[in-house]
C-alpha cells in the first residue's frame, strides 16, 4: 500500500492568459508520517516532436509531512515563450504534474493545454510571429498514472 495518494488537483484560474502564473490546488493524503520531503514537479511540454523544448517550471519540496489530509497551491511562472517553437505556440500541448518520494515517482497527472487566441480575427488569421500576450490557456485533465 502506498504511503501517500493524491485526492484532488484543481487548476485555478482556468482559462487564463498565457502570461499568468500556473496555479494548481493539490490535495493529498498521507497514511503514515513521511520523514522526508515529497517532491512535486511541474513540466510544460513545448513540442510534441522532441523533449528538447520541455520546460521544468518548478520543483517544490513539501515535508516532512505528518499523517492526514493536506492541501497546498503550487504556483509557478508561465513557460518562457522564447523556448517554444513558433509552430507550437498556438494549439494543444501538455503540462505534467508529478510527485516523488525518496526519488520514486508515484503519480503523474497530465493536462491538455489548449493555447488559443480568443479574438475571432486572430483565430482566423493568426500572426506569423505568435502574440503570447493575446493567447489564453484552457486546461483539461487527460490522465493520472
Amino acid at each position: 500500500m502506498s504511503k501517500c495518494s493524491v485526492c484532488n488537483v484543481t487548476v485555478l484560474d482556468n482559462p487564463s492568459p498565457f502570461f499568468s502564473p500556473f496555479k494548481f490546488e493539490i490535495t493529498f493524503e498521507v497514511y503514515e508520517s513521511l520523514k522526508e520531503d515529497l517532491e512535486w514537479k511541474l513540466t510544460y511540454v513545448g513540442s510534441a516532436e522532441t523533449e528538447d523544448y520541455d520546460q521544468l517550471l518548478d520543483v517544490v519540496l513539501v515535508g516532512p509531512v505528518p499523517e492526514g489530509r493536506h492541501m497546498f497551491v503550487l504556483e509557478t511562472d508561465p513557460p518562457d515563450p522564447s523556448k517554444i517553437p513558433p509552430s507550437e505556440a498556438v494549439g494543444v500541448t501538455v503540462v505534467l504534474l508529478s510527485c516523488s518520494y525518496r526519488n520514486q515517482e508515484f503519480v503523474k497527472i497530465g493536462y491538455f493545454v489548449s493555447n488559443e487566441y480568443t479574438d475571432p480575427e486572430l483565430k482566423e488569421t493568426p500572426p506569423e510571429k505568435p502574440r503570447f500576450d493575446l493567447v489564453f490557456c484552457f486546461y483539461n485533465l487527460i490522465f493520472i498514472a
